[in-house]
């Protein structure tokens, strides 16, 4: 039983592999194309390759579920053509220890999922799109980014972030009190994070509103501790495509903190999720196929069948996903949904074979 795991498994990931180049060879070639349009600055072509380069790996994680089904359906039905999974079936082995077969290969592809969801597909990401910025708008010794707001408890502060060493430029601290009146504004010409986490503000000068009038506080060194950290800012500069796992966790909980919409990250979330799951159930619903209408197809029709599938189950679950935020609908339900109908529909191919 270990050698014939082995050998399906071995179909199945040297046929995805084969599929994944195909499909990031045209994936890269789109993205690269698309970036012509907009070189300007000391963005050129050598530099919208690599940013077409560096894309793949987060590309690939998206596309991973569909190779993994049209990998599968190429794989086993190659076994298929020769009679391989017949004379398997008459040695006695049922459809459900042949799915517990495939399925390992499932699980190998969902461990290469979520390693490269995690740790490599988003920091190439946030890279390539930090070069881009820098190289269009000739700002390489700063940072890109606009005007932020960050909420911490009744603290929201205003910044315009100027670079990666922590200098966030002028800074507005915009102090409430418990009914949410206004208690003090503040201002600093120049503000940023130590070592510490603490908040050095220089030129600061806060007016504060009291019941028998208005204090006015001014100070050349001003050192505040706020919750708000070099990390979690780094993070609200960042879309959520590119923050890994951990990454969008941290910004859920603080947003849940403060009481703001999370919606969009728990989405993000959850789909990387999905997505990840997801991959298990392509191999066992490829064995379902070649065993049921495909028993008898070329490997045209089901690249073919492959091909629908794949794009069905991508379109409505982006779909779906994006349906859910509009009708503000729970992020942990909606991004289930394709995955769970997709198990339906393998376990009721599965119980139709014979």
């Amino acid at each position: 039983m270990r050698l014939l795991s082995s050998y399906l498994m071995r179909s199945i990931l040297m046929s995805t592999a084969l599929v994944m180049l195909v499909l990031l060879a045209l994936a890269g070639l789109i993205e690269f194309i698309s970036q012509l349009d907009d070189t300007q600055g000391n963005y050129g072509v050598p530099q919208a390759f690599l940013f077409a380069l560096l894309r793949l790996p987060q590309l690939s994680f998206e596309m991973l579920p569909i190779a993994a089904l049209i990998g599968s359906l190429l794989g086993l039905g190659d076994l298929a053509n020769h009679s391989e999974l017949v004379v398997m079936r008459t040695a006695g082995l049922s459809v459900a220890r042949l799915a517990g077969m495939v399925a390992i290969s499932g699980v190998v592809l969902m461990i290469l999922t979520g390693v490269i969801g995690e740790f490599i597909g988003p920091p190439l990401d946030y890279f390539a799109r930090t070069m881009r910025d820098e190289g269009r708008y000739e700002q390489e010794e700063r940072d890109i980014g606009t005007a932020a707001w960050v909420k911490d408890g009744p603290v929201i502060l205003h910044l315009e972030r100027i670079n990666s060493e922590f200098e966030f430029g002028a800074l507005y601290v915009f102090r409430f009190n418990e009914d949410n009146s206004l208690k003090s504004i503040a201002r600093a010409e120049n503000s940023g994070i130590d070592d510490s986490d603490n908040w050095i503000l220089e030129n600061f000068r806060e007016t504060r509103f009291r019941d028998d009038g208005v204090q006015v506080v001014e100070s050349s060194i001003a050192v505040e501790s706020f919750d708000v950290n070099g990390e979690l800012l780094g993070i609200t500069l960042v879309k959520p495509v590119s923050l890994s796992a951990r990454g969008l966790m941290s910004y859920i909980s603080y947003l849940r903190k403060n009481e703001l919409s999370a919606e969009r990250y728990e989405t993000e979330l959850w789909s990387r999720i999905s997505r990840t799951v997801t991959v298990v159930i392509m191999p066992v619903l490829a064995l379902a196929f070649v065993f049921g209408s495909l028993r008898s197809s070329g490997s045209g029709s089901r690249l073919l069948v492959g091909v629908l599938i794949g794009l069905a189950y991508f379109l409505g679950s982006e779909m779906i996903a994006n349906s859910g935020q509009v009708f503000d609908l729970n992020p942990a339900v909606v991004t289930w949904l394709p995955s769970i109908a997709l198990l339906m529909v393998t376990v009721f191919a599965l119980s139709r074979v014979r």
